[in-house]
């Protein structure tokens, strides 16, 4: 059992006093109800100066661009930057999923020419591997990329991407031989987004705004240097993407006062007058504890990983924990707010922020692989339980029903 030793989550107070005096001066705050070009230009900005001053990439090596320090500081950054909303949403993908698997799989040349733009806010990327026939069982994925020559032709639809209607570039995976099974014929490239023959639409959720698109790719052309990893390894590729990810939104610190954190429940609760309400402060309290636990969580994982023991499976239950933790929130809210929590003036165009992000919070259970998925990844590769039967993993791909595709001599 790893003991977490709370001694390495400790910076020196000048580094801690240094950040929050950073942030006190540059958080430009919310960019809320400027036109969305303002506020990318703003967070490009931001990030820039972040990279500049010291505070991003700060775990990653010296040698891509990083800073080299350890998890120490970087918690004491995300502890500070918990007091302010940063404009940081556009780099997310990047900096959490898409750059730390270049840092992992990348070539020199590679992560010399990706890595530095990214954490300048220079480049934004995304992520490519949901299908619509394809979601949770990805490796079942049908965009298909042939070589020709010295370049890949890439074809095939995507969906429920983020941020790719301001991606520079974005890590797509996609079929390279389908007479392979259908989790060995798959490769990962890095696809320039504003390439001819890509098209990006949003995709609307519920809370109204269109936070993921679909894109199409039609006969893009990709360079043979852009594989990332190996050819016929972009199962092994997604895997360590899909790891980051996890462990990033499983990880991610809302600002303190965001509708669902424990901080801005217990003032709703005393404003509406039902904080002695001895239900109300069980499960405030309750909603804390399990706030800290899932702290606590991510400070062992962090501190494992810095120690040379990678997150793998472990990822995946630090995601379903926060996924759960929202639940839970969106729970306490109900009690604490009622219909207020739902209900908004449709003419007022920006909602009510908690409304807002009670209609936003399931999408954590579902992004980055389900609830379910999870609890089977967990089952699988931490608590040794049996496998789901697969009748299909040695399959040749071509042989598959899935999805729209059909075998041979069907209609």
């Amino acid at each position: 059992m790893t003991v977490v030793d709370e001694t390495q989550e400790t910076p020196t107070p000048e580094y801690r006093r240094a950040v929050r005096a950073w942030l006190a001066a540059h958080a430009p705050g919310s960019l809320a109800g400027l036109p969305a070009d303002e506020q990318l230009r703003r967070s490009r900005e931001f990030q820039a100066a972040l990279y500049d001053a010291g505070y991003a990439g700060i775990t990653w090596p010296e040698s891509v661009g990083g800073q080299g320090l350890g998890q120490a500081e970087q918690q004491a950054f995300s502890d500070e930057a918990a007091e302010h909303e940063l404009p940081l949403y556009p780099f997310m993908i990047g900096m959490g999923m898409c750059g730390p698997t270049v840092v992992d799989l990348g070539t020199d040349a590679q992560r010399d020419r990706y890595l530095r733009p990214l954490l300048r806010g220079e480049e934004i990327w995304c992520q490519l591997f949901s299908e619509p026939g394809a979601g949770s069982d990805v490796a079942s994925l049908q965009s298909r990329a042939v070589l020709d020559g010295d370049r890949w032709i890439l074809n095939g639809q995507k969906v429920w991407t983020t941020n790719a209607q301001f991606a520079d570039f974005g890590a797509v995976l996609a079929r390279t031989d389908p007479d392979r099974p259908k989790h060995a014929g798959l490769t990962m490239f890095i696809v320039d987004m504003h390439a001819p023959g890509v098209t990006v639409r949003p995709l609307k959720d519920m809370t109204g705004r269109s936070p993921f698109n679909e894109v199409y790719f039609d006969d893009v052309e990709i360079p043979v240097e852009n594989v990332l990893g190996e050819i016929g390894g972009g199962w092994h590729a997604a895997v360590t993407m899909l790891g980051h990810e996890r462990v990033s939104i499983g990880s991610a610190r809302r600002p303190r006062r965001s509708p669902l954190e424990f901080t801005s429940l217990a003032e709703r609760a005393r404003a509406a007058g039902v904080d002695t309400d001895p239900v109300v402060r069980d499960r405030l309290a309750e909603l804390y504890a399990h706030e800290r636990a899932l702290a606590l969580l991510n400070s062992r994982i962090r501190q494992e990983t810095a120690a040379g023991r990678p997150p793998g499976a472990r990822g995946s239950v630090l995601k379903l924990a926060g996924a759960l933790q929202l639940r839970r929130a969106i729970e306490v809210a109900g009690l604490v707010s009622g219909a207020d929590a739902i209900a908004w003036d449709p003419s007022d165009t920006s909602g009510d922020e908690l409304a807002l992000a009670i209609n936003a919070a399931p999408s954590s259970s579902i992004a980055g692989g389900t609830n379910e998925v999870q609890r089977n990844i967990i089952g699988e590769r931490i608590l040794g339980l049996p496998k789901e039967p697969q009748v299909d993993r040695d399959v040749p791909f071509r042989e598959l029903a899935v999805g729209t595709q059909r075998r041979e001599g069907t209609r």
